[in-house]
């Protein structure tokens, strides 16, 4: 049988700030020159953004973060209280990430669980993601232990693949089922990357603070036709591609100050350039999809691939709409468009999915689901937010312009 995703679970942390206050907190530094202000500004308005999440309830204004919401950043200095921004230690900003990130996991799989109408003991291996942060007993361990799954559930951890790592997480789980038809996988991808700003002026580091964001999302997999509610999403097949250029220009390393993310301006123009090479290595004699699911580094990267592939303006609505309520979450960000599309009454039963992802190398992530059916729930998008569900609102087609002083939104 082929592996399919039952479900899919999202959850992101209380506190949303929306990108005209995040443009303007960065904007207003004390040490921020003209130019500077002025590239700050070309960034932040070209994302395409209107809002995100963040575990630094300190970035938020007086009304971004519910009441009562758990904070997990009182401990940890961000920024001062008129707005000055303070540049912790990688070890300070890792604490944090202990602190927070096991939440959103646990979240996002009690999400998926519900939304499956599954129990967490059908559960027999557990996949988790993440590139912005380390611990061990790790996120995996933790699973097992926040969910009450058997001790002898297997775990893996796929870390510090980037924004395309979860294809990969995808693809082990679909590899665990063909292996083992009655195994139940949960796949959570978790990534608390804005904990890794820093007001700069350089022009990458600009541009990574006016894309990140933070959330987790979960998918259960299995190739058992008995678990869960009918449908989802098949998995018919993956592929990795290196691209011929790029890897200097998409680099994620550690510094004294947080994970350093380097987003050269030529990220979206080197899609621009491989995407068709990739998609038709990919999909050899088939037809085209349906419709697609990419991941949105930026909005230029959305516009390249639209245009490389030459696809309908509204092929990408879905990951716009991600990008612009969400911004880009790294490798949960991928779960939450695909939850989208499971959930759109739009999309038919039958619908062929084509998915792609970038991450360092430059590497292309493709994969080719099937949608199986409507699942039981309310076709609409969801997203968990502090402990509740919101609907999220229309999506729209506004763009702004890509590049300004230079600077090209990845």
């Amino acid at each position: 049988m082929t592996p399919r995703i039952v479900s899919i679970g999202t959850a992101v942390p209380p506190t949303c700030v929306d990108q005209a206050s995040a443009r303007e907190l960065f904007a207003g530094q004390p040490d921020v020159d003209r130019l500077t202000r002025r590239l700050i500004h070309a960034a932040f308005d070209a994302a395409a953004i209107e809002r995100r999440h963040t575990v630094l309830s300190q970035l938020g204004g007086p009304g971004d973060t519910p009441a009562g919401a758990v904070r997990h950043d009182g401990e940890i200095r961000f920024a001062e209280a008129d707005g000055r921004m303070l540049r912790p230690t990688t070890g300070e900003r890792n604490d944090l990430y202990i602190a927070a990130a096991p939440e959103l996991y646990e979240r996002a799989a009690r999400a998926a669980l519900t939304d499956a109408a599954l129990d967490a003991s059908a559960i027999t291996h557990v996949v988790t993601v993440s590139c912005t942060g380390f611990f061990a007993p790790g996120p995996d361990y933790r699973l097992v232990r926040d969910l009450g799954l058997s001790p002898r559930v297997e775990r893996y951890h796929l870390g510090f693949i980037g924004c395309a790592a979860a294809m990969p997480g995808l693809r082990l789980a679909a590899r665990i089922t063909a292996a083992q038809p009655d195994a139940v996988v949960l796949v959570v991808c978790v990534e608390l990357c804005t904990l890794h700003i820093r007001p700069s002026a350089d022009p990458q580091q600009i541009v990574a603070a006016s894309v990140f964001a933070d959330g987790g999302a979960a998918a259960i997999v299995t190739a058992d036709p008995s678990v869960g509610r009918p449908g989802g999403l098949g998995l018919d097949r993956f592929a990795t591609t290196l691209t011929s250029e790029g890897e200097r220009d998409m680099v994620w390393t550690i510094g004294d100050h947080g994970f350093e993310m380097i987003l050269s301006a030529e990220v979206p123009r080197i899609v621009g350039r491989e995407i068709r090479g990739a998609v038709d290595a990919f999909l050899g004699a088939d037809e085209a999809p349906d419709t697609w699911v990419v991941h949105p580094g930026g909005r230029s990267v959305l516009d390249r691939v639209e245009a490389g592939l030459d696809l309908d303006p509204t092929a990408l609505d879905a990951s716009r709409g991600v990008l612009r309520d969400f911004g880009n979450m790294s490798s949960a960000t991928v779960l939450f468009i695909l939850r989208r599309l499971l959930h759109d009454e739009a999309v038919a039963d039958g619908a062929r999915i084509g998915g792609l992802a970038f991450g360092p190398g430059l590497t292309v992530e493709s994969a080719l689901l099937t949608k199986l059916g409507q699942p039981a729930s309310e076709g609409a998008e969801r997203s968990e937010v502090a402990g509740r569900e919101e609907l999220a609102p229309p999506l729209d087609a506004e763009r702004t312009d890509e590049v300004v002083s230079g600077v090209a939104v990845a």
